[in-house]
């Protein structure tokens, strides 16, 4: 697999099978539905649950706008993934094109399945620092190596970000 920035978006060229299939996961990925540590930790209120009126106010007017917020992101993100749709049988290696402008978005939906994942599995700080671990032999463990891409690509896209006034490659 290789990433670049070519001109106004960024490529992931020699993308192979599983990791096309690591990305077309995203969207499902980002739904913390059934998983309500995965629902508080994107949805937590601002101040301890004491503060009734904060937390109220806050459930009332911010949550539905993070929801709205959270969905389009989705939304662009599996736009963007139609490009690795079509002939699932095939193992030739995929390219996919994210424009610059929808790098925000994927930013927040990486995040979103990051948050759901690490919630829904449960995983320890140890287990999400421990970059060494293999091989992958469980779900969990499938799991864990689908964070840690998911936040490889974002500290990618991130870097695009910071220096995407400076001249493009290619």
């Amino acid at each position: 697999m290789e990433i670049c920035r070519r001109n106004d978006e960024i490529e992931i060229s020699e993308l192979d099978p599983f990791l096309a299939e690591l990305l077309r996961q995203i969207p499902a990925s980002t739904d913390p539905e059934g998983v309500s540590a995965a629902e508080q930790r994107l949805f937590s209120p601002p101040a301890d649950p004491k503060e009734t009126e904060i937390c109220a106010e806050w459930k009332l007017y911010v949550n539905p706008e993070l929801r709205r917020l959270f969905q389009t992101a989705t939304e662009t993100v599996a736009a963007d993934l139609e490009q690795l749709r079509g002939n699932e049988k095939t193992f030739a290696n995929r390219t996919l094109h994210i424009p610059s402008k929808h790098a925000e978005a994927w930013l927040s939906a990486l995040n979103q399945a990051r948050l759901v994942i690490a919630a829904k599995y449960d995983f320890t700080d140890g287990e999400l620092c421990d970059h060494h671990r293999s091989p992958i032999g469980s779900r969990r463990d499938l799991s864990l190596f689908q964070v840690n891409f998911y936040g490889f690509l974002q500290e990618f896209i991130l870097r695009e970000l910071n220096g995407w006034d400076k001249e493009p490659d290619g």
